[in-house]
């Protein structure tokens, strides 16, 4: 199925043996087979909280994610389910259970950190489970979130002017607090506040310098910067049934309480209907095999002791991707050619025309899965795959023409054949009767439909094959005087020439038709490049838009909070991004016409053999900025 293979059930996507991370290449197969984009929602928190519950819930299932009943751990790693999206057609929702934080078995604490970074950079929605209440202890647990600038980064070289996590916001997951087991009311200063409102005054920084308040504001200040897409759910318990609460997926809804149901089904329609696909940097959207793609690099950069980089990151997989994408896309070319093409064609034209359009779908097909396609060197080697099979096509559209013209026209001359061969024609008279019988044959071969682009190329090899045996016929014959056999050479000569001469013009055609199809070929190319490259800089400015209206929303709230200083220490950071916005700006259309420029004189070089065209084809570039 296009959205990838339907599990039945949850399957280890990393697994973690004595705190080693590893990652199950039969997980990352079952990604490999999804082509559509995923929305992916990671759970992590405290073990033993009930996360695998609301994760099986999101499944549409009672029982998948193993939920234990005791007080160890059950979830080890990282698991995965991949389901049909409920409500997105041709989209995956991808749930990522993970072991629970803070189990007392473990030996090293660190373990606990990559998982957690772990789920932040592979999912588009970050749920944080908690129990309670979310107070002081509560925040003082999510201490991996003060770790991230340590565990991640967002580009291979650090930039002096600002810190690189300033660059989290833009590919960090949306933020879901969730609190069990809640017993308070939902009130503050004695009126009614939602979830949300709730969250939001939980994480209001602490007034003061002493080192108490920094050390509490830690968790709260990168909570408020790395994720500034924030929503809080909180749940009643389940039921007050021990038994209940230790088989829970055993136990029917009505067995449940009806108020923990309800907001179950909230909390599940809110994920379906809000989640976002997950998407990196600069808009590159993921499908369950860049996904996988990213879990393999991002494990094996962790266990190579080097911090994960989204940089390297997005440049490994574009290589894996565009390569993927070059492949692809040939593959469409030869699928469709093969299906539309019926040798021989008519004509050259019909065979190019079929090129044309089939080429255009491949490119298309490159351009929807490519990205990052640096100096558009995947692009030219398309065209240059792509132009060999042209060829290929070509030469067996002349080969079936030439052998069915043949086939055709040794039936037709069948009869003239054995006539020469019985001496028919040497008697007097038999000149005109070679004749006759020849135009006969020459009727009869030009009612021949289809016969293709070797058409007149075959017949006048036939006509060549007969200029001794008309000539020895000629002079042969008696009831010819010597003036009438020289006219008829004459004749014999003046048609030969013709013929020779409507086959170069022929040749001349389809040397004009070639040409222009390549020239078809080269702004096909750059017209759907032009198209990529301008959306995609839109993308970069949306992208840098919105983190930069983040920046100036969380400046404004630390000066309504009263934290005047750290709200101008922000004035860096919006300086960063509204200059980084300008360059961009700025740079817009130097960049594109400097990416066509490359991908125009690559298309040249392969099309074009030395010296044809290319003065011609180099001034059709230039144009093209016009």
């Amino acid at each position: 199925m296009a959205s990838g293979p339907k599990m039945l059930a949850p399957k280890c996507l990393i697994e973690n043996v004595n705190e080693k991370l590893t990652v199950n290449q039969e997980a990352v197969q079952i990604l490999g087979k999804i082509s559509n984009p995923v929305v992916v929602v990671a759970i992590v928190g405290l073990y033993r909280t009930g996360k695998s519950y609301l994760m099986n819930r999101l499944a549409g299932q009672n029982s998948g994610f193993p939920l234990g009943s005791t007080i160890q751990s059950e979830t080890k790693g990282i698991w995965m389910w991949c389901v049909p999206h409920p409500t997105k057609p041709n989209h995956t929702l991808v749930l990522l259970d993970t072991e629970g934080l803070g189990d007392v078995e473990k030996v090293d604490p660190k373990n606990d950190s990559w998982i957690f970074a772990l789920a932040v950079l592979l999912s588009s929605v970050f749920v944080y489970n908690s129990m309670s209440t979310i107070n002081h202890q509560a925040l003082q647990q999510l201490h991996y979130v003060t770790e991230l600038t340590e565990l991640i980064r967002a580009k291979s070289s650090n930039s002096n002017e600002v810190q690189d996590s300033t660059e989290f916001v833009s590919f960090f997951p949306s933020f879901i607090w969730i609190v069990r087991d809640f017993i308070l009311e939902l009130k503050l200063q004695g009126q009614p506040i939602t979830a949300d409102q709730y969250l939001e005054n939980a994480l209001k920084l602490i007034p003061g310098q002493n080192p108490n308040a920094q050390i509490s504001n830690l968790p709260r200040e990168c909570i408020r910067k790395f994720f500034p897409n924030r929503k809080c759910f909180i749940f009643d318990r389940p039921t007050n049934n021990k038994d209940h609460l230790l088989n829970i997926e055993n136990v029917s809804e009505d067995q449940l309480d009806p108020k923990f149901q309800e907001q179950t089904r909230t909390f599940c329609s809110y994920i379906f209907t809000h989640a976002k696909i997950k998407t990196l940097k600069e808009g590159i959207v993921v499908t369950g095999n860049r996904l996988g793609a990213l879990v393999k690099t991002y494990v094996k950069a962790i266990n190579s002791g080097v911090v994960p980089c989204l940089e390297n990151a997005v440049t490994t997989l574009a290589q894996q991707e565009n390569s993927a994408a070059m492949q692809k896309a040939a593959d469409h070319y030869s699928e469709q050619m093969a299906q539309r093409v019926r040798f021989p064609t008519d004509t050259l034209q019909e065979l190019l025309d079929v090129h044309s359009a089939c080429e255009k779908e491949a490119i298309k097909v490159f351009m929807e899965r490519s990205f990052k396609d640096e100096d558009q060197e995947f692009q030219k080697q398309l065209v240059k795959i792509i132009e060999n099979k042209k060829q290929d096509f070509l030469l067996n559209n002349e080969k079936e023409s030439d052998q069915y013209c043949q086939n055709e026209l040794n039936l037709l001359s069948k009869a003239l054949m054995e006539k020469i061969s019985a001496g028919n024609f040497s008697v007097p008279g038999g000149h005109h009767l070679y004749m006759e019988l020849r135009k006969e044959i020459e009727r009869g071969y030009q009612q021949i439909p289809r016969k293709g682009v070797k058409a007149g190329e075959v017949f006048q090899r036939f006509l060549q094959s007969q200029v001794a045996i008309e000539k020895s016929i000629l002079q042969s014959d008696k009831a010819l005087t010597d003036r009438e056999k020289a006219m008829e050479e004459e004749r014999a000569k003046t048609e030969a020439a013709e013929k020779e001469q409507e086959l170069l013009k022929q040749t001349v055609q389809e040397q004009q038709q070639k040409i222009a199809t390549q020239e078809r070929t080269l702004r096909e190319n750059m017209e759907q490049l032009q198209k990529k490259l301008q959306l995609e800089r839109e993308n970069i400015l949306r992208d840098q838009r919105r983190v930069l209206d983040q920046q100036l929303q969380m400046q404004k709230d630390l000066l309504e909070e009263g934290f005047k200083k750290k709200s101008e220490a922000m004035n860096k950071e919006i300086n960063h991004w509204k200059n980084r916005m300008e360059a961009t700006r700025k740079d817009d259309a130097p960049f594109i016409e400097r990416a066509l420029t490359a991908l125009g004189q690559g298309i040249v070089s392969t099309l074009c053999a030395p010296g044809i065209l290319l003065s011609k084809a180099v001034k059709g570039i230039s144009s093209f900025f016009k």
